[in-house]
């Protein structure tokens, strides 16, 4: 999942021999790795779709959380004696992406956070906001439209899901986002809760930089 990751798989779909060519080994074939992809695609952290028969890997957000924690574990080591510098040049830039703001969260943690890295004030949450805007809209080619459930999962546990929408609305309310509805493309529960809706204009599932 980490070397699909680093092919840009959670943006777009990866050819399969692509990601075959990377992982395997010199003693290794590409259908060594069959069960492998039939087990992720059944947990559901990779998605497999075939177009003018080639086969097309995909890394949907379960497999995004599934790759974040096992990185993250203490257990985290690789496998084997021999490791390759694209190995850890893939880890090394997993880490840099996700060192920016907050560590991505479980979407369906307490909604009620508080720490050390708490945003305690609307001025900062702007500044926070902002920046993972621009970062998420450079990194995965968004077009100026990103999907507020990232921009949630982002900041994480440094503010409440209910100041986060407080705070959020309060910056389309200054003309700092407007905030846009629209489908996701996986039509996730977790990323449609993740999202905002108020009475007056329903589900808001993207912010737009004015």
């Amino acid at each position: 999942m980490l070397h699909l990751w680093n092919l840009g798989g959670s943006k777009q779909e990866v050819k399969r021999k692509d990601l075959s060519d990377t992982v395997k080994l010199n003693n290794e074939r590409s259908g060594d790795y069959t069960d492998i992809f039939k087990t992720l695609e059944t947990d559901g952290t990779i998605k497999k779709t075939k177009k003018a028969r080639i086969e097309y890997v995909f890394l949907t957000e379960q497999g995004l959380h599934v790759l974040d924690a096992g990185i993250k574990s203490a257990d985290f080591e690789f496998d084997g004696s021999l490791v390759r510098a694209k190995d850890v040049k893939a880890v090394l830039n997993w880490i840099r992406e996700r060192s920016s703001v907050a560590k991505v969260v479980d979407p369906g943690a307490d909604a009620e956070k508080t720490g050390e890295n708490a945003i305690a004030s609307y001025e900062t949450f702007e500044s926070v906001v902002l920046e993972v805007y621009d970062k998420l809209n450079q990194d995965y080619n968004l077009d100026d439209l990103v999907p507020i459930y990232r921009i949630r999962r982002e900041i994480g546990d440094s503010v409440s899901r209910s100041q986060f929408n407080e705070w959020l609305l309060e910056m389309q309310a200054k003309d700092i986002l407007q905030l846009q509805g629209g489908s996701l493309p996986d039509s996730d529960p977790s990323q449609i809760e993740d999202s905002i809706t108020t009475e007056l204009s329903g589900l808001r599932c993207y912010a737009k930089r004015l």
